[in-house]
This record gives C-alpha cells, sequence and structure tokens, in this order.
C-alpha cells in the first residue's frame, strides 16, 4: 500500500531565533513516522527582515524535501499560509506556526485522526501558557461573539493548527477573498472535522508576530467576512434613531405650545444628539470597511507575489504536480 504523503505548511516573519530549532523538531517528528507516511516541508517567509530566509535556505540546501517561499515583501501571516496551502503535493496539509507553540509531536496524531476518516483535524486549546490575562480573555471573548454572529460555527480556543485533507485544500483554492480568516474559511467548507485538544506551550523565543493592531485586524476580517449582523444592527440603530426623533420632535412641539420650547435645549438636548451623531458615524464607518472589502475584490490583484521558491527536490510526481505548476500561474494572474 502506498504511505500518504503529508505536506507541512510553516509561515514566517522575522523568525531567526526560532527557524533552526523549528526544522529540527519538525524533522525529528516526520523522520519518526517515516515508516508511515512520506512528506514534504514548505517554509514561506512572508518578507522577514532578518536573517530568516537565509536560514532556511541553507536547511534547504540540505533537504530535499523542503521548500522554500520567499515573498517580495511582506503581505501578513493569513496570506502567507494560503501561500503554502496552495502549493501543498500532499494527500494531506498540516498547517503550523514557526514559534513551536503548537507542538509538532501531535502531527502523528493528527494523521492517525484523518486515516480515521476526518478531513479536518483542528487543534483545540485546552490552556494556553504565556499568555496575558487580557489576550486570554479577548480571544475567549470574540470567538463567542463570532459564534453569535455568523451561521458558521468555528470552533472555540483554537487557531490555524490544523490537518486538512486534499479534498479540503481542492476546495480551498478556489476562495480568492483577500480579507481571509482561514480557520473560519475551513469551518465554512464543511466536510468531516473533529478537534485535538492539546495544551499551547509558551513561545519558544522571540517575539509575538500579532499584536494587538494585527489581532484587531484578524478580528475584524473574521466578523466581516462571515457575518452580515453588523449591517443589521445598523438598519435596527437607524429605526431607534427615527423613533426618537419623532419623539423629540412631538416633545418639542409640546413645549413649543406651551410657549417654552427652550426648556429642551437644557434637558439633554446637546447629549442626545452627540450620542445620534455617534451612532451614524460608527454606522458609516461598518459600511465603509464593508465597500473597502468589496474595493479590494473588484481591483483583482494576486494574493501574494513570489520574489523566489525553491522546490523540493524530492516533491511528489505526478498528476498532482502539473495542477500545482498551473495554478501557480493563476495566483499571479487572477487571484
Amino acid at each position: 500500500m502506498k504511505k500518504p504523503h503529508i505536506s507541512i505548511v510553516v509561515p514566517m516573519y522575522n523568525e531567526s531565533e526560532v527557524a533552526e530549532t523549528c526544522y529540527q523538531r519538525l524533522k525529528a517528528v516526520m523522520e519518526q513516522y517515516q515508516e508511515e507516511f512520506r512528506h514534504e516541508l514548505i517554509f514561506v517567509n512572508d518578507g522577514s527582515m532578518d536573517d530568516t530566509l537565509s536560514i532556511i535556505k541553507a536547511l534547504a540546501k540540505e533537504d530535499d524535501c523542503l521548500r522554500v517561499i520567499n515573498f517580495a515583501r511582506n503581505f501578513g501571516h493569513q496570506i502567507a499560509v494560503t501561500a503554502g496551502i496552495h502549493r501543498a503535493t500532499g494527500d494531506a496539509v498540516v498547517v503550523i506556526d514557526a514559534d513551536m507553540q503548537d507542538p509538532p509531536e501531535l502531527i502523528p496524531d493528527m494523521v492517525a485522526q484523518w486515516k480515521e476518516g476526518y478531513h479536518v483535524v483542528y487543534g483545540q486549546r485546552q490552556k494556553r501558557e504565556g499568555e496575558t490575562w487580557f489576550k486570554l480573555a479577548t480571544a475567549k471573548g470574540f470567538y463567542r461573539i463570532l459564534n453569535k454572529m455568523t451561521e458558521v460555527v468555528i470552533p472555540m480556543d483554537t487557531g490555524d493548527f490544523r490537518l486538512i485533507d486534499r479534498k479540503v485544500v481542492d476546495v480551498f483554492k478556489n476562495m480568492p477573498e483577500r480579507s481571509r480568516f482561514i480557520r473560519g474559511m475551513v469551518s465554512w467548507i464543511g466536510f468531516k472535522q473533529k478537534a485535538l485538544l492539546y495544551e499551547r506551550k509558551e513561545r519558544f523565543a522571540g517575539e509575538s508576530k500579532y499584536p494587538l493592531h494585527k489581532m484587531l485586524k484578524l478580528a475584524a476580517d473574521g466578523i466581516l467576512a462571515f457575518s452580515g449582523k453588523p449591517v443589521e444592527w445598523i438598519r435596527n440603530s437607524g429605526l431607534v434613531i427615527t423613533g426618537i426623533s419623532k419623539m423629540m420632535f412631538f416633545i418639542w412641539l409640546i413645549l413649543l405650545l406651551l410657549g417654552d420650547a427652550s426648556l429642551l435645549f437644557y434637558n439633554g438636548w446637546h447629549s442626545v444628539l452627540g450620542i445620534l451623531i455617534g451612532i451614524q458615524l460608527l454606522a458609516m464607518g461598518i459600511l465603509g470597511e464593508y465597500l473597502l472589502r468589496v474595493y479590494d475584490e473588484v481591483r483583482n490583484r494576486p494574493l501574494y507575489i513570489i520574489d523566489e521558491e525553491i522546490p523540493a527536490r524530492k516533491a511528489r510526481t505526478g498528476p498532482r504536480d502539473w495542477e500545482q505548476k498551473t495554478f501557480g500561474k493563476i495566483d499571479m494572474e487572477a487571484d
């Protein structure tokens, strides 16, 4: 029986402190289970400004199974993951970050669940070490809010650490949206999905590549990409504002008939007016976010631009190699 082929996608941005350790731990796991499955490693350098690229290129010279993709500039974590999945040739693809917070030693367990018939096996965190109470609280709140706002159920306490079957990968490759929230996209695709519980470790070295502003952008992408409820809120706010305006008009009219309309201005008129203006500006901002995303889609620019690619010398042969090369052209022309 032919051994399954597993692609491991690792996005990297300024990961010179952990790149070699990440590679060594992944290779140790892959070699331990080499009798059960073949593998390729895909390291995507997302415009790093340190020595990450030179380190992974040196590793690629020594390892026939390592593929390096180097972006022309920084396009972001979700785009780097996307590029790796696009070019993966395996029967299944595993996404894992380079910081080693998600243990590579769990990959064989994911493969075992996949062999049982699950199309997606996602890591679900039972415990998160080395993270502040603020990040833990906001992450917990985000997933609960998101699941109440969208019809797509996105598993709680998950990241992008997961295994996805080739069937899911093929669907994912036909989803060209720019504002990407990959864990939501994979949940939307469906098929049989299962959680693998684990304890997330503290970052091995270096600093988090997801500061607060990037976390907020990712949260906005998740909400706006999978929920229309913000627009519903705008509509409902409009109804409320209209009702308040009518009520205030009738109050003003009554006071005018009583001969003292000026009393209204001394009883919170300016405060109410300020609140109403604030609601309107917030509504315009939400609509603007949706319009910006539509504008990004209409421009039809490529998701990413590759400056250099070093293919694995032991790449899989067969029909999927041809498909992969073809899709690479599509990335540059139509994505």
